[in-house]
């Protein structure tokens, strides 16, 4: 596989993060006590919203990774671990675009 087809999954997981971010947010949004949703119906989608916001988390620093792994696009570094400098395998760079770390050191 072509170096500007990785750097082309790259660009569209990143599209992607970016949207599920925008999704997030506002799902997130605070739920105003003056709504009539009922109690357990508040207290549902205040979990929810908990839930939502540890996603939102995670894919910021998904969203992070992967401007991290672009910068480093058409460098020496591209595509090697960051801890023992080994290459990334083709495959996880492809399923796991952010990867930053080899298998080996990811555990």
């Amino acid at each position: 596989m072509e170096q500007s087809e990785v750097k082309q999954k790259i660009l569209d997981e990143i599209a992607k993060t970016e949207n599920r971010i925008a999704e997030y947010k506002e799902l997130t949004r605070p739920i105003a006590p003056d709504v009539a949703i009922g109690r357990i119906s508040r207290m549902d989608a205040i979990n929810n919203k908990s839930v939502t916001e540890a996603s939102l988390r995670q894919a910021e620093q998904k969203l992070e990774s992967l401007h991290r792994v672009l910068s480093m696009y058409g460098k020496e570094e591209f595509g090697r671990c960051i801890k023992c400098k080994t290459q990334i395998p083709l495959g996880r760079i492809l399923f796991r675009p952010q990867s930053l770390h080899c298998v080996n050191c990811a555990n």
